[in-house]
Parts: C-alpha cells; structure tokens; sequence
C-alpha cells in the first residue's frame, strides 16, 4: 500500500491513474454510444422501441446473481470513481507543474501545444457541466419537461424537438471531441504503447475514435431535430 501511495505522489504515478481512468471512460463511452443508436432500429412487433429493450437489459446485468438494477448501479458508481480519480489526478498534476514553473515562459511553443492539449482543462469543466445536465435531464428526469420512466424512447424524442437543447449536446460533445483526441494520444504514451514504428498512427487513431464517437452521439439529437427519427 506505501508503495501505491508513493508512486501516486509522484507526477509518473498520476499520470497512470489518468490514462487507466480514461481507458475506462472510453470504453464506457464506446459502450454507451452502441446502446444510444438502437433509436434507429425501430421496435418490434409489439411495439415496444429496440432501445427501451436495450435500457431493460442494463438493469438486468449480472441476473440472477445481482438483483435488479444492482449490474448497472456498480458500473455508475466505478464510472464516477474513474471520473473523480481523474479530475484529482489532473488537478494535482496541474498544480505540481505550476509550482515548478512560476513565472510564465515569454513565448509559447504552438508545435508543443496543440489545441486540443491547450483546452483540456476548460474542455473537462465543460464535459462535467454537461455529464451533470445529462443525468438531471434524461436519467433522473427532473431537468425534463416531460420525462417518463423507463420511456427512453419517447423521451429522447421529446428532449430532442428544442434547437437549444441539441445546441447544447453539440458544444458539450466537440469539447468532449477534442478531450478525448489529446487523452487518448496522451494514454498510448503513458502506458508504454508509443514505439517509433507506428507512432505515426497514434494521432490518426486518437482522432479517429473522437470523430466516431462525436458523430455517434450527435447522430441521435440531429436525427430527432430534423424529423428522420420520430
């Protein structure tokens, strides 16, 4: 356990935390965004919308071991630690850097920093706002006008019809874009995954799963707005 501590005291072991944390985040992401883009394979025949079947199944995880909705309440509660093992490891890495380095450099690198890395702090400020809006909007339901539990379907489609709200979700998704572009750069160098052979590809591949999983996610507000999905 010292030496857990010790090395998460040291700026190497924040890092890990972060990239193992953010490894985690994506794959729930990637997961999240699969489950969100059943609203386009209809219902069946009785009716009954694929994604709403696709809400049931998460609250059946781990039956009949795990009684009902304890599956997806275990990974709520590893998904928040994984965020808040984040935020703390990215402050505290901020701060160490800061204290090393006082005063301001006179003239910034733009090679070294690129756009996405320079608005990772206010980027993760917004994705939390948005993280905390989502739950209260279509979670929990009490940020929705008109929200019917276990309804997913026709709820989403009602949250959808406003401009304001898809406006939202967009500015709250390209920052989660560029976030994850910089993250997932970042990880394949902490976790040893960098090599001269195909570090050519990490970008490309780092920005390659952002543009997926933005369109993914925005794919549903635009659908709805627009009228395809109704």
């Amino acid at each position: 356990m010292h030496r857990i501590v010790h090395l998460y005291q040291s700026s190497v072991g924040k890092k890990v935390v972060m990239a193992v944390t953010g490894l985690f985040a994506v794959g729930w992401l990637v997961g999240h965004m699969t489950g969100n883009l059943k609203v386009f394979l209809g219902s069946d025949a009785q009716g009954v919308h694929e994604i709403d079947h696709y809400a049931e199944w998460l609250k059946e995880m781990g039956s009949p071991v795990l009684p009902h909705g304890v599956g997806l309440w275990i990974v709520r509660i590893l998904l928040i630690g994984a965020i808040v093992l984040h935020m703390a490891s990215a402050f505290s890495l901020y701060r160490q850097s800061k204290a090393a380095r006082p005063g301001r450099y006179a003239k910034e690198e733009p090679i070294s920093f690129s756009y996405a890395s320079r608005t990772m702090r206010w980027g993760g400020v917004i994705i939390v706002l948005y993280v905390v809006y989502h739950l209260l909007h279509l979670t929990v339901g009490s940020a929705h006008p008109d929200f019917v539990p276990g309804a997913v379907y026709d709820n989403l489609v009602i949250a959808f019809q406003s401009p304001l709200v898809v406006a939202a979700y967009a500015i709250a998704n390209v920052a989660l874009g560029l976030h994850l572009y910089h993250g997932i750069w970042s990880l394949t160098q902490t976790l040893g995954l960098s090599h001269p052979r195909y570090d050519h590809l990490r970008r490309p591949v780092a920005g390659g799963i952002s543009v997926v999983l933005v369109v993914g996610f925005l794919s549903v507000p635009v659908a709805i707005l627009t009228g395809f999905v109704s």
